[in-house]
């Protein structure tokens, strides 16, 4: 089935405003990189929500080269917007950690900071009238785990989770966005490599996968890997069913 944008964007924005709705939010909370992601649900949330129903958040740590991509798109998108840098957090947390005798891994001080900017946009959403933190990862990372669990994985919602990275560019230049922030290399923001580079493929060839189930062997497999050893970011927390009685229902499947 050919992809149309503009039919997708017309499902997506109604869904979205539902789904605020059933949060009791007024203001989406948006974490603003500069690339792609980050752009087009700020873009996508002016549409659903209007202007000055968006807060954009800008959270480099320490000299960001890049941001100047993000101010440009919140000043492109004209919204509300901060930047507060996340430096002293991280580093008040691996601080510590060496003085306790713990030496952080690498893969402590890659994530951390995306842990540390969802919680920091979460106070964000918490100081603002009814704020919702928006996730904006999409389809292409999620597949493959390319995520840090309660760090850039988390939100209250997932307007991208369904789309893959080429179409997500495709809504992108629907909704009028200027084309740096489109096809800007997606990339980690904390280690100087592309995503893809950290990946060992391409988005593009997950993109083939998902969608047409076309793959060569070798890159399949390590596709499948990544997918299968990644689900537990995206599951409900597991909880221990002890087989004791609750009288009560709460219309949901989570006590069952």
């Amino acid at each position: 089935m050919e992809f149309n944008a503009k039919k997708q964007l017309t499902g997506l924005i109604a869904w979205m405003r539902e789904r605020m709705a059933a949060c009791g939010g007024k203001t989406a909370v948006v974490g603003i990189s500069g690339g792609k992601d980050s752009s087009v649900v700020a873009a996508l949330c002016v549409e659903a929500y209007g202007r000055e129903n968006v807060f954009g958040v800008l959270m480099p740590n320490g000299v960001q080269p890049d941001i100047d991509y993000s101010r440009d798109l919140v000043e492109f998108l004209n919204i509300p917007h901060a930047t507060i840098n996340i430096q002293d957090a991280v580093n008040g947390v691996l601080a510590p950690m060496e003085q306790a005798g713990l030496t952080p891994s690498h893969t402590t001080k890659v994530n951390l900071p995306s842990r540390i900017r969802m919680a920091t946009l979460y106070a964000v959403a918490q100081t603002l009238e009814s704020g919702i933190v928006l996730n904006t990862s999409n389809l292409s990372e999620d597949w493959v785990g390319y995520c840090t669990i309660y760090g850039d994985s988390a939100g209250a919602f997932s307007p991208l989770g369904m789309y893959t990275t080429e179409e997500v560019i495709e809504m992108g230049r629907v909704l009028g966005l200027p084309e740096k922030f489109v096809v800007k290399p997606p990339s980690d923001g904390l280690t100087g490599l592309t995503d893809e580079d950290n990946l060992g493929f391409t988005y593009h060839a997950v993109n083939e996968y998902i969608r047409k189930g076309i793959c060569d062997e070798e890159t399949k497999a390590k596709i499948d890997r990544k997918h299968r050893t990644s689900r537990f970011k995206f599951e409900t927390i597991p909880v221990y069913h002890n087989g004791l009685p609750m009288v009560i229902e709460d219309g949901t499947d989570f006590y069952k």
